[in-house]
């Protein structure tokens, strides 16, 4: 007997549960930043969004809002929406009250008549910071994306790496002697790529409960958008280059192996 492929909706339906039971947990250990957004993901999405004062910008899967206040202060009306309900409380509860250019929606990513209800032609770009890889399904957003922005209107999207971390790949530091010393090499070994996956992992140890994660190759991921009319026209890979010196610190310490990636699309203009 063929095995049935899991519904969509059950699987969202289930994402959403979990990221209710992370959210709190999830933003007490990171709400503050941690060293991905600080010191990779965050520069090089403000690099490839440009300056922001005085448009106006989605952020997509916003979590409990952290880089929605940091667009506000860069001068931008902010339109934030999660599927989570807990985390959009702790959103509106990290904000000031003063704020008055960051707006909350729960909203669910997946499905397109939601987000385009948030208005057509409104907004000048888009953002989604490392959760395009935790949401089952990513062509309803490319769609509706097309209808949001203005033309010419830019979309950033951070994710893991799918070259480099997935449910394929296996993180690796081994001990090896280079002119007669003893060195630490670190690399990656990966078992698969081009297969579309999903599994459950956790995406900070000890987590309540381990998330969906959805693995797509490139080409899945530039097609979404190339389908709806976008070019891909920024790109960064950005890699850590400090830390290496602590051996037994196997986790993505290499200056030439890039665990984020980070893709400024935009709809093309006739």
């Amino acid at each position: 007997m063929k095995k049935q492929r899991p519904d969509k909706n059950d699987v969202n339906a289930e994402a959403r549960r979990i990221w209710d039971t992370n959210a709190e947990w999830w933003d007490d250990r990171i709400g503050d930043g941690n060293q991905f957004q600080i010191e990779l993901i965050e520069p090089a999405t403000e690099r490839l969004l440009g300056a922001v004062a005085g448009e106006t910008v989605l952020d997509i899967g916003c979590g409990a809002g952290r880089f929605a206040r940091r667009m506000a202060e860069l001068g931008a009306y902010v339109v934030a929406f999660d599927f989570s309900e807990r985390f959009i409380a702790r959103a509106k509860k990290r904000t000031p009250s003063k704020t008055k250019s960051i707006e909350y929606h729960v909203t669910d990513a997946t499905d397109r008549e939601q987000l385009v209800a948030l208005g057509k032609r409104r907004f000048d770009a888009a953002v989604v910071t490392m959760a395009l890889m935790d949401m089952a399904a990513i062509e309803p957003l490319m769609s509706a994306l097309r209808e949001l922005l203005k033309p010419g209107g830019r979309f950033i999207f951070s994710v893991v790496h799918p070259c480099f971390d997935s449910s394929h790949t296996c993180k690796f530091a081994e001990q090896v002697i280079v002119d007669g010393r003893v060195t630490t090499r670190r690399g990656v070994m990966v078992r698969g790529y081009l297969t579309p996956t999903a599994s459950k992992a956790e995406g900070i140890v000890g987590q309540p409960e381990p998330q969906h994660y959805f693995h797509r190759p490139l080409s899945m991921l530039f097609n979404a958008g190339f389908r709806e009319g976008f070019v891909v026209d920024g790109l960064e890979e950005p890699a850590f280059q400090t830390g290496l010196e602590d051996a037994a610190a196997v986790w993505w310490r290499h200056p030439d192996i890039p665990p984020v990636l980070v893709v400024r699309m935009r709809l093309a203009t006739r």
